[in-house]
């Protein structure tokens, strides 16, 4: 139990440490805390219930991006403000560590398999921020195939 109010803290102080290091407006950094945390939580529940790293990195950013575009409207401030910041505790630091410390000790197929799961934990991550951008889109009138169509 204290592991995960430790992991809560973490999440939620590195979150805020990032936005004061972008210069985020300081009406945004407690906002943009509770979303870097909502997305931690989103994949510690995934990777403690199911075992899934990436589903779980997936599932954490596409929570993280729909957040960032919510209170970016709610805030009238550039969803980078929160996005950036936010995503901090999901992005794969330690994977990469770790594949360079498999290589320097020779170890392959370590270095392999750990690289290969963090390019799958960036990717899924890319595609979440994607995916939550374009969902959040204001379609726009195209005025030419109506007047078409008249």
């Amino acid at each position: 139990m204290y592991d995960l109010i430790y992991e809560i803290l973490f999440s939620y102080f590195a979150t805020i440490f990032f936005a004061y290091i972008f210069n985020a407006p300081k009406k945004s950094i407690f906002i943009t805390g509770l979303i870097g945390t909502s997305g931690w939580l989103v994949y510690i529940y995934f990777f403690n219930i199911h075992q899934a790293i990436v589903l779980g990195s997936f599932v954490g950013a596409l929570v993280v991006g729909l957040l960032s575009e919510f209170f970016a409207r709610q805030f009238k401030m550039p969803v980078t403000i929160f996005l950036t910041s936010g995503i901090i505790p999901l992005v794969p630091g330690a994977g990469l560590y770790y594949t360079m410390f498999e290589l320097v000790q020779n170890n392959y197929a370590a270095a392999v398999s750990k690289g290969v799961e963090t390019i799958f934990i960036a990717g899924s991550i890319a595609v979440a921020i994607a995916i939550s951008s374009s969902l959040f889109k204001k379609k726009k009138k195209n005025i030419a195939a109506k007047s078409l169509w008249r």
